[in-house]
């Protein structure tokens, strides 16, 4: 029996509780990017903390969505376990994911064509998925979700998931990780930069130590690389720009990859 809504986590902390502060400050941060001319992408990789510190950055991927979000009806999100331990890939359990703006339906068709595991519990506190949601309200209104946290997955594992969920131009991608962590700024910096060039080559597998997040990044370079996706960054820096200090920072990037053979 699947329980109905998973309810939300860490609003409150990695966000606003209240559903008017949590709607002005995520136009906030939409409205605060450059918007260029270009296409869709099908995959962002993006941050997770909280939004004082990657707000910001997460901001500057999710308004790659803005110009055809009518048109995206579905979002596969991947963020990795950091409250229970999970072997695989899990989903919640749920017919619906609830934040302060409203629930987002679960789409049971696409999570039965990925055939995972349910692990409630690996939902319950997780924040890695949970932060993302009211960015995908805001930029794809209509969109339903396919929730999927990452545990002790290889990156086969993961693509095969990917694969099954793929879809077309109705469905985007959004997987879910940080960068280094707790490095002197300097250090930090420089370690990010490689990372994201690793990134934009496609090149994997990282390691955890690269992208805290990288069980599914690993698996979506394997994805990206079959399907000859482009890869950009679109922001990269770290809590030490944002709201943290610079003695141990944690680096956060937003990456963009495009089918560059999707109409």
């Amino acid at each position: 029996m699947l329980d109905s809504v998973r309810p939300p986590a860490v609003a409150g902390t990695f966000y606003p509780a209240s559903p008017r502060a949590l709607r002005s400050l995520i136009d906030e941060l939409l409205a605060s990017v450059e918007k260029t001319p270009g296409p869709r992408p099908k995959v962002l990789v993006v941050p997770h903390a909280g939004y004082a510190y990657s707000g910001s950055t997460a901001a500057h991927g999710y308004a790659l969505f803005l110009r055809e979000g009518a048109r995206i009806s579905r979002v596969i999100l991947l963020g990795p376990a950091h409250r229970a331990y999970l072997d695989g890939v899990a989903a919640p359990g749920a017919e619906a994911m609830r934040t302060p703006l409203g629930d987002l339906r679960i789409d049971a068709d696409a999570l039965a064509r990925a055939e995972v595991a349910v692990d409630a519990e690996a939902h319950r506190r997780e924040h890695s998925i949970e932060v993302q949601l009211p960015f995908v309200q805001a930029v794809a209104p209509s969109a339903a979700i396919v929730p999927l946290v990452v545990g002790h997955a290889s990156p086969d594992e993961v693509a095969r998931v990917l694969r099954s969920v793929w879809g077309g131009p109705e469905t985007v991608v959004v997987v879910s990780s940080d960068l280094s962590h707790y490095l002197p700024y300097d250090v930090g910096r420089e370690a990010d930069a490689r990372t994201a060039a690793r990134i934009v080559a496609l090149d994997g597998p990282l390691s955890g130590q690269e992208a805290c997040g990288a069980a599914a990044v690993n698996g979506l370079l394997v994805v990206a690389r079959e399907k000859g996706l482009r890869a950009r960054v679109v922001r990269l820096e770290s809590s030490g720009d944002t709201a943290g200090p610079r003695d141990e920072v944690v680096g956060y990037g937003a990456f963009a990859l495009y089918d560059e053979g999707a109409s």
